[in-house]
């Protein structure tokens, strides 16, 4: 009897690998050309000379994360000093440091109307505090009290954050899951499980109904925020994903993986369209941004550098040098006028 169902399996397992390779020839015929082809006749970038405006100090261990808030003023850090700081970028001057319960922190976020930042780490827990000092935003107490609304429901670390609005946010964990959460009430709204390692990144596509998250099982998996389900999954990567970014009009999205490539990946092609990378390059990308046209892509390396690269031809048109350890977090503002680099320094250097 175990025989006939062994026998059985194997012909299933042949059968789902013929159909798969199947389908793989029929997306193969489909590409007709590449973005590298198409991109031939396109004017080269210049080489992007960007210098370092500003040096925010004040982190007195590594800086594990930092997001912008949609002013392109302000932007939050989280560092394993414990600290949560809020810095308005133009004049270097610290705006909130909140302390928090855990130090252990590797994600931070704005919400997009500036007045709840949130954070999480190997506590399990997301921490959404409130900035304004004028009473309750979101149902959230204000920061610097006992404050912050504990989102508990991952059995693993918090790895990434991204508020939709005021009322709900987004998380990834190391427990393979991502879940939506509304924050008045505490409680966890949906969760999203497909992935078949630790989920590392997650982004938010422009028209917030759908997110695209990164993990270590090399894939990176499309959700419809509405139904709960991943809708499209994009494999080509050969080791851990740590970062993905929407690509601006939210139809393609980039990846930063340990195999030492960023990858851009079409919604609508549903394929892999460029790959960004270069023999001098053998280390770790830990986060990657797209500047606000999408033409250049921005990723921070484990060899302490922020390498620039053009989106469409895929060619390296800069290296930002000056961090004296790895560039662990990026971000560019909204309104594109700067890049901010985060690194185990305890440093965050805004570029432009």
């Amino acid at each position: 009897m175990s025989s006939d169902l062994q026998e059985k399996l194997a012909a299933a397992r042949r059968e789902a690998d013929t159909l798969k390779e199947k389908i793989r020839a029929n997306r193969e015929g489909l590409n007709d050309s590449t973005l590298r082809q198409q991109a031939q006749d396109v004017e080269p970038l210049p080489r992007i000379m960007m210098r370092p405006r500003r040096n925010l100090r004040g982190h007195l261990a590594k800086i594990y994360s930092l997001h912008f808030a949609t002013d392109s003023r302000h932007l939050v850090s989280a560092s394993q000093d414990g600290k949560l700081i809020v810095w308005d970028a133009p004049t270097s001057n610290k705006v909130h440091a909140i302390p928090l319960r855990s130090s252990w922190v590797m994600t931070c976020a704005y919400s997009p109307s500036g007045n709840l930042v949130a954070c999480g780490g190997l506590d399990n827990i997301c921490s959404v505090y409130n900035l304004k000092r004028d009473g309750a935003a979101g149902g959230v107490a204000p920061a610097g009290g006992k404050g912050a609304r504990e989102l508990s429901a991952h059995s693993g670390y918090l790895s990434c954050c991204r508020f939709i609005n005021d009322r709900q946010i987004i998380t990834s964990s190391g427990d393979m899951t991502c879940m939506l959460w509304d924050i008045d009430a505490g409680v966890r709204i949906q969760e999203f499980s497909d992935h078949t390692g630790d989920v590392m990144s997650l982004s938010l596509s422009p028209n917030q109904n759908v997110f695209v998250s990164g993990a270590c099982d090399a894939t990176a998996k499309i959700w419809d925020i509405r139904t709960g389900k991943a809708t499209q999954t994009f494999v080509g990567h050969e080791s851990d994903i740590n970062a993905v970014q929407f690509f601006p009009n939210g139809d393609a999205f980039a990846t930063g993986s340990d195999d030492a490539s960023c990858r851009l990946f079409d919604l609508r092609a549903d394929r892999e369209l460029n790959s960004y990378t270069h023999d001098n390059i053998l280390c770790a990308i830990t986060s990657v941004a797209f500047s606000v046209s999408g033409r250049i892509l921005f990723g921070g390396y484990d060899d302490w550098t922020c390498n620039v690269w053009d989106t469409l031809k895929g060619e390296r048109v800069g290296v930002l040098t000056g961090h004296e350890n790895r560039v662990s977090c990026l971000g560019v503002s909204s309104d594109g006028i700067a890049l901010c680099t985060g690194s185990w320094d305890s440093t965050l250097k805004v570029w432009a």
